[in-house]
């Protein structure tokens, strides 16, 4: 801990991934002071069904979504990277990009993306490869690139020293070790999910959903929360 802002980057894959996975958490690290940058490793440009829209006008149409939920969260930054949706891989290119933002926004959190979760827990699916992908690249960014001069030498030309990251944030994880009291602020997660208009067809179906998927309970009653896996180093 230091005197400074705790600064997190958020490394995902898809606009809407950040508010769908841990809006709620960053809303609450926000609102406390914390600074939090966003890199997107997508623009989510096949994230429709819609015969009438092209990948081209998704993709301009989510970064807008995105932004705006970003700025109901009090996110301070926004980075998109320019992969394709549904194709990305734990490349060493996007192993570089990512460790190119460590080093340069220097964050003590970093949040990503559980690359072990194929499957999503309580029958909610098949996780999706982008995520698991993010997961992936971020983890092997982080360790052992990040902090380590002797790779990608090049940033350092662009003036990027190495930087390790003190704790990395597992988001779509099916084994959790910390929750996060999000009563506070699960009203904001669900007002920057709204900004995602492309994406939700059924806004009061949405909200009932993520209300049962963070409902838990304990001896002092009922409560939201977000789980996360986390690594500390």
């Amino acid at each position: 801990m230091t005197d400074q802002p705790q600064r997190v980057l958020v490394v995902l894959a898809h606009p809407d991934d950040p508010e769908f996975f841990c809006g709620a958490t960053l809303a609450k690290w926000a609102r406390a002071g914390r600074e939090i940058h966003y890199l997107l490793l997508t623009c989510g440009d096949k994230g429709s069904d819609n015969p009438d829209v092209t990948p081209e006008m998704l993709c301009a149409d989510r970064t807008v979504e995105q932004r705006a939920a970003a700025n109901v969260i009090g996110a301070k930054e926004i980075v998109f990277l320019d992969y394709h949706d549904g194709e990305l891989a734990n490349t060493r290119d996007v192993q570089r990009d990512i460790v190119r933002a460590i080093r340069r926004v220097k964050p003590y959190i970093v949040v990503t993306c559980d690359p072990t979760a194929l499957f999503r827990a309580n029958n909610a699916g098949v996780n999706h490869p982008d995520h698991r992908a993010a997961g992936a690249a971020t983890l092997d960014a982080i360790c052992p690139a990040s902090g380590n001069r002797m790779y990608f030498p090049e940033l350092l030309a662009e003036g990027l020293g190495p930087h390790a990251p003190k704790e990395v944030w597992l988001s779509v994880t099916n084994e959790p070790n910390v929750w996060v009291n999000v009563n506070d602020t699960i009203e904001i997660k669900l007002s920057a999910l709204r900004a995602h208009k492309s994406q939700i067809k059924d806004p009061a179906a949405l909200e009932k959903r993520i209300r049962d998927r963070l409902r838990r309970a304990d001896v002092d009653g009922e409560f939201y929360a977000e789980g996360f896996r986390v690594i500390r180093f």
